[in-house]
């Protein structure tokens, strides 16, 4: 395993922790499937070059791959982003405690997919490592202040969708694992994106939001211009390519520097002060990060 590898996992995931603070506020007037479809559209137009020079790289893609990519595509693409905003929709985008604490089992899902499918053992100090970050991320997100399920009735199709978007993104993750076994990250990245737009093209159309394009505002367009070149294509360059060295393991957990983002985000930008027990799971989450991108893994 590369040691630096892990680090492209983690600037990746903070561009994400940028996106849902800074960028994707933006865009919640627009229907959810129509948002995934521009974004992804965009970027797959964007990088079209690269397929020119790596053409033949898709020579090499066997049956298996190409299932494994429409799986990201479906799963962390489309399922897994819907599934998320539907939560924080039943919830008003203010009560998140629940949708934040489902969140925190996608760790647990990716580890158990990828023992399972790509056959990755863990090393020793892994597990304790890994639950160290998880409990430290909880700590960061909570502090003092138990998660507030008091959501109404609505609560529990809230964490019924947070957990349904834990699992998409785990397996996401062990997917795009296997998904760049025989190619670049280059061309894996343009495959993604592809995939993505065609499936959320479909759906677009079957739920009828294609209509709502011309609703698109200047403004919008250019944080989606924004998001192709920061939080989309380029972090998911990063990424892949990070992924490609690693095990989905290991990227998992490196992926919690996504929430650790959001919050220091929200600390320094919105004044939201963290407390003293939020810094020390603030503290605890990079440290494990930190010991579990030093494992070795055969």
């Amino acid at each position: 395993m590369n040691k630096f590898a892990p680090l492209f996992v983690i600037i990746a995931a903070s561009f994400w922790g940028i996106d849902s603070i800074l960028l994707r506020p933006h865009l919640y007037t627009l229907p959810v499937p129509l948002v995934v479809f521009l974004e992804s559209i965009i970027v797959a137009t964007l990088i079209t070059p690269i397929l020119f020079k790596k053409y033949k790289e898709l020579k090499k893609l066997k049956t298996k791959d190409v299932i494994a990519f429409l799986g990201v595509a479906l799963f962390g693409g489309a399922i897994g982003t819907m599934a998320i905003t539907k939560a924080l929709f039943y919830v008003d985008y203010i009560n998140l405690s629940v949708v934040v604490l489902m969140q925190k089992l996608q760790p647990v899902f990716a580890i158990v997919l990828a023992s399972i499918i790509l056959k990755e053992s863990l090393p020793q100090g892994f597990i304790k490592w890994a639950s160290l970050a998880i409990v430290g991320a909880l700590l960061m997100t909570f502090g003092l202040t138990l998660p507030n399920l008091n959501t109404g009735s609505h609560t529990l199709y809230a964490a019924l969708f947070a957990l349904l978007a834990a699992f998409s993104f785990g397996f996401s993750t062990v997917l795009s694992k296997r998904a760049l076994k025989n190619i670049t990250y280059e061309v894996g990245t343009y495959l993604r994106f592809v995939a993505t737009a065609i499936i959320m093209l479909i759906v677009v159309l079957i739920v009828g939001d294609f209509s709502a394009v011309k609703e698109v505002t200047e403004f919008q367009w250019i944080i989606f211009g924004v998001i192709a070149f920061t939080s989309g294509g380029f972090a998911i360059f990063l990424y892949y390519y990070g992924l490609k060295r690693i095990t989905a393991s290991v990227a998992t957990i490196a992926e919690l520097s996504f929430p650790l983002t959001a919050i220091l985000l929200e600390y320094f930008l919105h004044d939201n002060m963290l407390d003293w027990l939020q810094w020390i799971g603030t503290v605890l989450l990079i440290y494990s990060i930190i010991r579990v991108s030093k494992l070795s893994f055969k």
